[in-house]
């Protein structure tokens, strides 16, 4: 695969934090940019699915707005003029939020979601909704509704999910900015699928409003972008205290501003290749076999270690399972033919829990974290993990999950994402980061993981690994190129 640079396509390929300065500046206006945007996503989403419900006539009125703001010398916010999507699980007032089912083919909210809120606050301008699994179920975009969204590196494999629409929106420069949200790996994966960046900020960090369980703790919602910087820029207006939400981190968003360089010396990382144990393929572990030499050439020391997270499929299975019955469980016995075979099985599985079951997924959870707190002690722990993103790269899109990897058999459509979802149960920052190719071109992701809140340290060290390995310059073929494999 060859390097192509940003200029392929004009002013949609550069950051977003470059196109924020060249709006303050009178560079270019609003109208402008989301002239160019609403061109790239004409030529290029027809064949990836990834933007699924449009709204062009509010995008232009806010694109004219912020012009019109921007000559009376005011600004929107931090997002002034940017064009943005909003994933279809979040609510958009007076816009159709499918969540990807057909029970909600119409549906039209009339509030928003608080990830909404607060970019239409900074100035954003939303274009649309991006594709997701039904109810956001599951790492492979695709619902009845809207159909298959494509990986753009090869349309014939998976984009990941949940947030796949949104990876594959930034991942092809239709926008420059998404939002996602994570409970197993939502952000991270279809980050790693598609080359571009998903951070799953701390639980609270980025509140939410219209959660199912206001207290849960492993459901959030984050940014994703094309670079690190971009991310950090994005988290400045998503992030920040609520108090609607009653797990809302009381930290000011400004932590995120500035300069993302740190001198990684004496900084200790915990590498696992197969992230404690878990079943790789091996073109993963080819495209990752580097980690540890470029970790070390950034300072850090780097030690071949990992957690003790065996619970962690339990409490995962457990949790998620009592949030989907919760959420979900009225729907499905009012409308038992309605839901994927998964989906269904999965509500279940959280009906037919015991009060005992679910009590001792909690025991075992708070054991978990005080191993993890342990191990990443600010006294002689390790400061980051690393491993790979997901355990196998990109999969043909006719085959709905995998079901076994390096020999080892799955029961469940959530077991193959573990690398992500056993991070998930330790509720630490998680950002994925693109890592390499496998020889057949296809993406493969990097997983950094930080200390307890320590949401910004986690950026830095992501940022480091993307100044010295560039993986991000590489570009999914332009239109015309792609070809259904």
């Amino acid at each position: 695969m060859d390097s192509a640079s940003d200029d392929a396509m004009g002013i949609c390929g550069l950051p977003a934090t470059q196109m924020a300065a060249m709006l303050a500046d009178g560079e270019i206006s609003a109208r402008e940019l989301l002239a160019a945007h609403l061109e790239r996503i004409e030529q290029v989403n027809p064949a990836l699915n990834a933007i699924v419900t449009f709204t062009p006539e509010q995008a232009a009125a806010r694109a004219t707005a912020a012009d019109e703001s921007h000559a009376r010398g005011e600004s929107l916010g931090l997002l002034h003029g940017l064009p943005v999507a909003h994933k279809d699980l979040a609510l958009t007032a007076g816009v159709r939020t499918t969540m990807g089912s057909p029970l909600f083919a119409d549906f039209v909210p009339d509030i928003d979601a608080l990830v909404v809120e607060r970019q239409r606050e900074a100035g954003a301008v939303m274009v649309g909704k991006t594709n997701t699994p039904e109810f956001g179920a599951g790492s492979h975009t695709f619902n009845p509704v809207f159909g298959i969204t494509r990986n753009p590196y090869d349309t014939g494999k998976t984009c990941g999910g949940s947030s796949g629409g949104a990876a594959v929106a930034l991942a092809a420069r239709m926008l420059p900015l998404c939002d996602g949200s994570d409970l197993g790996g939502s952000l991270r994966n279809p980050a790693a699928f598609c080359n571009i960046v998903g951070f799953r900020p701390s639980p609270g960090r980025v509140p939410s409003t219209t959660a199912m369980d206001a207290w849960f703790p492993l459901a959030v919602e984050g940014p994703m972008g094309r670079t690190v910087a971009d991310v950090a820029f994005f988290l400045q207006a998503l992030a920040g205290p609520d108090d609607r939400s009653p797990v809302s981190n009381q930290e000011s968003p400004a932590v995120f501003a500035g300069s993302l360089e740190r001198d990684l010396r004496g900084v200790r990382v915990a590498w696992s290749p197969d992230a404690g144990g878990l079943p790789v393929d091996p073109a993963v572990r080819a495209a990752t076999a580097n980690v540890p030499d470029v970790l070390a050439g950034l300072g850090c020391e780097v030690v071949e270690a990992w957690p003790d997270l065996s619970d962690a499929p339990l409490v995962f299975q457990a949790r998620r399972a009592w949030l989907f019955a919760l959420g979900f469980g009225p729907l499905l016995s009012q409308h038992p033919g309605q839901f994927k075979e998964t989906l269904a099985w999965n509500i279940e599985q959280g009906l037919s829990m015991s009060i005992g079951e679910y009590a001792e997924a909690c025991r075992r959870h708070t054991q978990l974290f005080a191993r993890m707190d342990e191990f990443m002690s600010a006294d002689g722990g390790f400061e980051f993990l690393a491993c790979p993103t997901t355990q196998v790269p990109p999969f043909d899109v006719e085959v709905e999950y995998p079901t076994e990897i390096e020999g080892v058999t799955f029961d469940t459509y959530i077991d193959w994402m573990r690398s992500c979802s056993d991070i998930t149960v330790t509720t630490h920052p998680a950002i994925s980061v693109p890592a390499g190719f496998t020889t057949d071109g296809l993406p493969v992701g990097l997983q950094l993981v930080g200390r307890h809140r320590a949401d910004r340290s986690v950026l830095e060290l992501a940022h480091a690994w993307e100044s010295a390995t560039r993986h991000i310059d590489v570009l999914p073929p332009l239109p015309g190129e792609q070809t259904v494999s």
